[in-house]
């Protein structure tokens, strides 16, 4: 009995407690954590990966290098999952044209087999998240006051309150949503492309995305006060105000004082 409680006032006691407690809080939180990926890729046909190696060795080949697994000129792709792809090579932002602080979107270059066939190369390299389904993504089963909240808290202070979007530092933007589909945006919340923070289950549930999809939707219907002189907030609406308001109103003084004169 002497001996066990030595040991257990031994200067190495706490150390050991220290190290077991951090084993099983790492244990705990691996069991209980949500995943940020999908635990394997969505079925596709053995197909149409051959096919998208094939497409990917001509095109993208070049920058990922021939397994996809990056270079200095650009990321691996292992493990983004055929969200990632759907998005990027989907909004015409890859194959890149050129380098500069951020790739834009352009004209698509691949009919929709193709990015698919893509997709399902990539996806096979590594499990992520895999393209939404059309209910993750119908506006209708959104929430457009809470997805209002969310796209504030979360996306706001880049892409506007309303999703027109705005500069960010170093030649970079946030670019606007009011010509983006219901799949890309879900897919950008999924991947978070280039500035953009990922968006995964832990941050906002697949009804939260859901959500904020329904709220950008609710604002390609118009806005129901009127004009919205240019979306881009109370600085632009301030300086309207003053231009023409206060303009009018001395508009008004002066032809007042002069005919009274």
């Amino acid at each position: 009995m002497k001996a066990l409680a030595a040991r257990r006032h031994s200067r190495h006691a706490p150390v050991a407690l220290l190290l077991l407690a951090l084993l099983v809080t790492g244990g705990l939180y691996a069991v209980l954590a949500p995943t940020t990926a999908d635990a394997a890729p969505a079925a596709t046909s053995t197909n149409d990966v051959a096919t998208g190696k094939k497409l990917f060795q001509a095109n993208c080949a070049t920058c990922h290098g021939a397994s996809a697994e990056g270079t200095a000129s650009a990321p691996s792709l292992v493990g983004v999952g055929a969200a990632a792809v759907d998005f990027q090579v989907g909004t015409g932002r890859m194959p890149a044209q050129m380098s500069g602080p951020q790739v834009e979107a352009k004209e698509v270059q691949f009919d929709a087999a193709q990015i698919e066939q893509l997709a399902a190369y990539v996806a096979s390299l590594g499990a992520g998240p895999s393209i939404p389904s059309a209910d993750d993504v119908d506006p209708a089963k959104g929430n457009v006051a809470n997805g209002m909240a969310l796209f504030r808290t979360n996306c706001a202070m880049c892409h506007n309150a309303v999703g027109i979007g705005g500069p960010l530092s170093e030649g970079k933007f946030a670019p606007t949503l009011m010509a983006t589909t219901p799949t890309h945006i879900f897919e950008a919340m999924l991947t978070g492309p280039q500035s953009m923070p990922v968006f995964n289950s832990a941050n906002l549930s697949a009804q939260d995305k859901r959500d904020v999809i329904a709220y950008l939707d609710a604002q390609k219907q118009g806005s129901p006060g009127g004009s919205t002189l240019g979306s881009i907030g109370p600085v632009g609406e301030g300086l309207w105000v003053w231009v023409i308001g206060i303009g009018l109103l001395i508009g008004a003084a002066v032809w007042i004082g002069a005919k009274s004169s």
